[in-house]
C-alpha cells in the first residue's frame, strides 16, 4: 500500500467531538502521525475530512453506491437470495466488496428468515457474522425470540430486529391518517412499532442482552427508548435520512419510491425523531440501502417493494440536519460512523493514530440535484428525486487508498 497524506482540510473526530483544520497521514491502512516525503497527496483544501461511514443495515452490496457515498464499511443485512444462515454464506458475503468497501454479514436469526427454528449462530460469529438479525420482519414467537436473546447475550453478539407488530402491519402498505385514507390504502396504526419495541425491551432486560432497533420512526417509540436506556438496559436503535426527513403526506399521488418499512409516519412523529436525534435517543443514521428496480416499483402502491436507494445520499441528506442545527458535524460522524463501528465491534469512526485509515474527503457546501436517471447505485429508487441538496463526495478512502467511482 503506498503512504498517503492529506492536507489543508478541517478534521471532523467524533470521539474528540472537535472539527478543526489539519492534516492526516496514512500508511498501511492505518492512521500514522507521519508519512514519507515519497507519500501521494490529496489537497483538502476547503474540504472536510472525516472516518469513512459504516453503514449498519444495507440489503445490497451496491459498491458503486458505496464509493460514492463515503462508505467504507457497511453491515450486510441477512435478507440475501439465499439468507445467509450459516457460515459458507456469511464467508461468502464478507468477500464480497473487495478491495473497495468492508462488507460485515449480519447472521440471520432464523433459519431462511422464517421466524420458526433459531440458526447456529455460534458457528457463523466464528465464520465472521459481526451481529445477528431477525431481518425484514420480527420474531413474532416471543418463546422464540427470548431463547435467541439468550444465546447471543451468552456469545456476546447484538441482536438486531425491526420494530413492527405483525398482527397490526402484516397487510399494511402505509400508516393510519388521513394521507392513507384519503388514497384509500391499507394501513396499519403507528403504535405497532411501540408493542414491537416494548416487548423487546422487556426480553433485553431479562436476558441482559444487546438489541438494537434498526429503524425507529415513531413518538411513542423514542419514548419507550429513552425510558428503557435511562434503566439501563441494553438497546440502541437508527433511523434513515428518509425517516427524519419526509412523513406520511410525502407519498403524494401513490409515489412508490416513498413506500419505505416502516412507512412514512405523521409530521409529528418525524419532528418527535427529530427531536430525538437531538437528545441522543438515536444512536445510528443508515441509508437503509434497499435499491429496487422499476419491476419493482413501477406498479400499483400496494403492490411495490418498499425501499429506497439511500446510500449515495446518506451523507448529503444528513449533512441537512447539521446546517438545520439539529446536531453539529462531530455528531453527525457519531451518527453515521463511529456509533455503528462501535455497536459492531469492527475498526471505524476514528482519526487518531492506529486507527483504520477509512475516511471520507467531502464538499460540505457542494449543491446538487437528486437525479434517479444518473445515480450511481444499481437502481435509483429514491423519493429524494429531483431535490437540491448541498454536500458532494469528493475522495472515498479505503485503507489508506483512495477509491475511484467503479463504473455503475
Amino acid at each position: 500500500m503506498n503512504p498517503l497524506t492529506i492536507t489543508g482540510g478541517t478534521l471532523v473526530d467524533p470521539v474528540g467531538g472537535s472539527v478543526l483544520p489539519g492534516d492526516i497521514a496514512c500508511a498501511d491502512g492505518k492512521i500514522v502521525d507521519s508519512a514519507p516525503d515519497s507519500a501521494k497527496s490529496i489537497d483538502a483544501g476547503g474540504l472536510h475530512v472525516a472516518p469513512g461511514i459504516v453503514d449498519l443495515g444495507c440489503f445490497a452490496i451496491d459498491i458503486p453506491a458505496f464509493a460514492a457515498g463515503g462508505i467504507t464499511r457497511v453491515a450486510l443485512m441477512p435478507d440475501q437470495s439465499p439468507a445467509i444462515d450459516e457460515p459458507a454464506m456469511v464467508q461468502h458475503a464478507a468477500a464480497a466488496g473487495k478491495p473497495t468497501v468492508w462488507v460485515h454479514p449480519l447472521a440471520a436469526a432464523t433459519q431462511a428468515l422464517n421466524g420458526e427454528e433459531l440458526t447456529e449462530i455460534g458457528l457463523m460469529q466464528r465464520a465472521g457474522a459481526v451481529a445477528v438479525s431477525t431481518g425484514r420482519q420480527r420474531i413474532a414467537d416471543s418463546g422464540l425470540m427470548h431463547r435467541l436473546l439468550s444465546y447471543a447475550a451468552a456469545l456476546d453478539l447484538m441482536v438486531i430486529t425491526h420494530a413492527e407488530d405483525e398482527g397490526l402491519s402484516r397487510h399494511a402498505v402505509a400508516t393510519d391518517g388521513e394521507t392513507a385514507t384519503r388514497l384509500g390504502l391499507p394501513s396499519g396504526p403507528a403504535i405497532s412499532e411501540a408493542m414491537a419495541i416494548a416487548r423487546d425491551v422487556m426480553l433485553a432486560e431479562d436476558t441482559g442482552a444487546h438489541v438494537h432497533f434498526r429503524t425507529v420512526t415513531t413518538a411513542r417509540g423514542f419514548d419507550l427508548i429513552r425510558e428503557a436506556k435511562a434503566r439501563g438496559v441494553h438497546i440502541s436503535c437508527g433511523i434513515t435520512p428518509g425517516h427524519l426527513l419526509l412523513c406520511d403526506v410525502d407519498i403524494g399521488a401513490y409515489r412508490t419510491f416513498a413506500k419505505l418499512s416502516p412507512p412514512l409516519r405523521s409530521a409529528e412523529d418525524r419532528d418527535a425523531a427529530l427531536v430525538a436525534l437531538a437528545d441522543g435517543t438515536i444512536d445510528v443514521i443508515c441509508s437503509g440501502h434497499d435499491p429496487q428496480g422499476p419491476e419493482a416499483k413501477r406498479l400499483p402502491y400496494a403492490d411495490a417493494e418498499p425501499g429506497m436507494s439511500g446510500a449515495e445520499t446518506l451523507l448529503t441528506l444528513s449533512l441537512g440536519l447539521v446546517r438545520d442545527g439539529h446536531i453539529d458535524m462531530a455528531r453527525l460522524f457519531a451518527l453515521l460512523s463511529r456509533n455503528p463501528a462501535t455497536l459492531l465491534g469492527v475498526d471505524g469512526g476514528a482519526m487518531s493514530a492506529g486507527s483504520a485509515a477509512d475516511l471520507v474527503i467531502f464538499d460540505a457546501d457542494a449543491p446538487w440535484r437528486v437525479d434517479t436517471m444518473n445515480m450511481a447505485s444499481s437502481a435509483g429508487n429514491t423519493p429524494f428525486d429531483e431535490l437540491p441538496v448541498q454536500g458532494k463526495v469528493v475522495h472515498t478512502i479505503k485503507g489508506g487508498q483512495s477509491v475511484d467511482r467503479p463504473p455503475s
